[in-house]
């Protein structure tokens, strides 16, 4: 049986396994998707060397970008964002070779595909890891206009929440939460967003998928904006996955 799995620190917010295990059956797809979290990234050579039958990762919080390092190889897209989501393993007797990908832009891209933006297409990206680098990526290719936010604001072209003006709150139609803040179990966090200026303009996207509703959509749609979680995109960067990684002659191709 091939094995494929997700790694990242803390894996107990991750819908991944569930899907997957469903995915499976409802194709008789003879395979087992599991979760490893490792405490660094620098353990990920002895997973592939141990898990031999292990032939497809998705890579999660916080190592889309130090994991890097430890590939064979890029696809050009996933180099061009700078951030992995999605590894190929391919062996050759002893041989092993990684691949990484990155599914999060194209799935991203498709949900963004859903809403029409009729008036200058400006945002704000929440966050600076490796989803973030994603979603500016996708925003860049299609013609937007974006700055980019954390706590410190200490990194180039980067904003601190405490400069958000009523101005470039006023400004700016979609603000994607790429941050971590209110994901399983921590609930009760979320952003710290100038509240007062949001409105019924905004349109307030967050990668987070567990909870289904987190706090930051909830403070958006008390203001009126629309708002929306990351499960469809879980949905489509995993079915992009299945397609990027190597499969035997038992299962769907």
């Amino acid at each position: 049986m091939r094995i494929y799995g997700l790694i990242g620190q803390t894996l107990k917010h991750s819908w991944s396994r569930e899907y997957f295990i469903r995915k499976f059956a409802a194709g008789g797809i003879h395979a087992d998707y599991k979760l490893f979290e490792l405490a660094r990234i620098n353990d990920l050579p002895v997973l592939v060397r141990t898990e031999q039958q292990l032939y497809g990762l998705n890579v999660t919080i916080p190592y889309k970008k130090s994991v890097i390092p430890f590939l064979s190889d890029l696809s050009p897209e996933a180099e061009a964002i700078g951030a992995v989501n999605t590894i190929r393993i391919e062996r050759q007797g002893q041989d092993i070779r990684l691949t990484g990908f990155n599914t999060d832009a194209p799935a991203f891209g498709a949900e963004l595909g859903r809403f029409a933006f009729r008036e200058s297409k400006r945002a704000l990206i929440l966050g600076t890891g490796g989803a973030a680098m994603a979603v500016a990526h996708v925003l860049k290719n299609e013609g937007w206009t974006f700055s980019m936010v954390s706590r410190s604001g200490k990194l180039p072209n980067v904003l601190s929440y405490d400069k958000l003006t009523p101005d470039i709150m006023a400004s700016v139609k979609l603000i994607v939460n790429a941050t971590p803040a209110g994901m399983y179990p921590e609930v009760d966090t979320m952003p710290p967003l100038p509240w007062d200026y949001i409105t019924r303009k905004h349109l307030l996207f967050d990668l987070i998928y567990n909870p289904e509703e987190t706090r930051f959509m909830q403070m958006g749609q008390a203001k009126g904006a629309r708002a929306i979680n990351g499960l469809g995109m879980l949905k489509r960067q995993a079915d992009l996955a299945w397609e990027i990684w190597p499969k035997d002659q038992t299962q769907e191709k």
